[in-house]
């Protein structure tokens, strides 16, 4: 790892590329290398102690991680999930089209760390305490008008319009490539994906952008 920040530097004045840094909570890192049942590189260097071949491993990479770009921490994330956010995030685009993705999320399963905004929307009707709701999911049409069926909801769909279009052409103008936003409720299944499929439908009608979908929670593993 010796002069490893020197050599990413030297290769930035040389090409045009990014730094993406992916790193984890430890309770996570610990987990995925017991599911996986493979030792950690390090460990062999310091009797066996995982928790300390990842102190170990954080000092050799501190360097990449203040030379990287972007900075994604993949803790409440899928393989899949991350793919779909990474070519989301750092796709080519032919036509040089504004990104605007929207996602999802159950706060229950922590903060979206890739998100620009995050709007918490757990103050509207909550589903999940109907009955015949609760194993629908926000996709389904009952569980949409459940929850859009109130002057509250009406009130923030507007508002967040609002507030998104006078956003987007101002991150356009400075340059801004794409724009992440969250809207988390408390299990990420009813009533975030309900409002996310609303702007979704009312930004494509709207904007010459492109609009992507993550429903964090609701996505297949």
């Amino acid at each position: 790892m010796k002069d490893i920040d020197i050599e990413i530097k030297r290769m930035k004045d040389k090409y045009n590329f990014i730094v993406i840094f992916l790193e984890a909570e430890k309770s996570v890192l610990i987990r995925r290398y017991k599911e996986t049942r493979r030792p950690h590189p390090l460990q062999k260097f310091i009797s066996g102690d995982i928790e300390k071949a990842f102190i170990l491993e954080k000092k050799f990479l501190k360097p990449i991680k203040e030379l990287a770009d972007f900075v994604i921490d993949t803790s409440s994330y899928t393989p899949h999930q991350l793919r779909k956010i990474i070519i989301e995030k750092f796709g080519q685009c032919s036509d040089n089209k504004f990104i605007l993705n929207l996602l999802s999320f159950g706060y229950k399963f922590g903060l979206p760390q890739q998100a620009d905004l995050v709007f918490d929307i757990r103050f509207l009707p909550n589903p999940y305490f109907v009955p015949n709701l609760k194993k629908l999911t926000g996709l389904d049409e009952d569980v949409k008008r459940y929850v859009l069926n109130n002057e509250v909801s009406k009130e923030l769909l507007q508002r967040l319009k609002d507030f998104l279009q006078f956003l987007i052409p101002r991150y356009i103008k400075e340059g801004k490539s794409s724009l992440t936003i969250g809207i988390g409720c408390t299990g990420g299944k009813h009533r975030s994906p309900v409002i996310v499929e609303q702007l979704k439908n009312f930004f494509k009608e709207r904007f010459d952008i492109i609009v992507n979908i993550i429903h964090r929670e609701i996505e297949e593993h």
